[in-house]
């Protein structure tokens, strides 16, 4: 009896630490949004605010490095509590889950060679322009979509795609703002970074359906971080290099999203 009684405790006693945990699914292989550091940690703007949402609820917090196919999964089973992992709130997605407010306004912009004429998107439409895509993203389906003269590649790497770009092969490459930002400066010397977006989207944190008052907890926090200045700080820690690039091209930053 004394045995059955420990055992009880010791799952009574799980149970109360997994309840008063928020856990936060994320697929950390997005910097400067998500990574991880050199001590092994995951780090990055959405783990900031993924800290200020647990200190605000009085939870302690715990990441969960998962890949990002299976964190709509992973949220929907009871696994993890939020999403925050840089992704875009689309239609599809509200099918299954939920989302708080927007905390970041992107879109798809174009890398282009060093090389080539391109130097808006008005100039991919020029019969014969060398197009390569990242194989099912948005920036397939938008370049399949409205550039019906170019030659598209599709490719299953970032890393395959940029460097159709550095080695001239292909006239420009389309994907999100900030992946865009990021490989230009690895690759400054071969590309050009075209940042106006060609469609916007905005990111927000995912939640399951029905969970109204965390999400109102949520929502809260993003319009505190935004009034208090949070978001620019974030800015300057992570992403001073890409808000430099943004404001040479008359845009707003990806944290303005009015």
């Amino acid at each position: 009896m004394l045995r059955f009684l420990a055992l009880s405790l010791l799952f009574s006693l799980c149970a109360c630490s997994r309840s008063n945990k928020l856990i936060i699914g994320t697929d950390a292989t997005y910097p400067p949004f998500e990574f991880v550091d050199e001590h092994g940690q995951i780090s990055g703007v959405d783990v900031e605010v993924g800290r200020e949402i647990g200190k605000a609820l009085g939870r302690e917090v715990e990441f969960r490095n998962i890949n990002f196919d299976g964190l709509i999964t992973a949220l929907r089973t009871g696994s993890i509590d939020l999403v925050i992992s840089a992704m875009t709130a689309t239609p599809e997605r509200r099918k299954s889950i939920d989302f708080s407010e927007p905390y970041v306004k992107t879109g798809l912009s174009i890398l282009a060679a060093k090389g080539s004429t391109v130097q808006s998107a008005a100039d991919l439409k020029t019969p014969g322009r060398k197009i390569v895509v990242r194989l099912g993203t948005t920036g397939e389906s938008w370049a399949r979509e409205n550039l019906k003269e170019a030659k598209i590649t599709a490719l299953d790497a970032d890393v395959s795609c940029v460097m159709e770009v550095v080695n001239g092969n292909v006239d420009a490459w389309i994907y999100d703002q900030l992946s865009i930002m990021n490989y230009q400066l690895k690759h400054e010397e071969k590309t050009r970074a075209l940042l106006a977006p060609l469609r916007e989207e905005v990111w927000a944190v995912g939640l399951k359906q029905g969970d109204d008052e965390l999400k109102a907890k949520v929502n809260e926090v993003l319009a505190r971080m935004r009034a208090d200045g949070s978001f620019a700080k974030l800015a300057e820690r992570y992403m001073a290099k890409e808000k430099e690039m943004m404001s040479a091209q008359n845009l707003p930053f990806v944290f303005e999203l009015k």
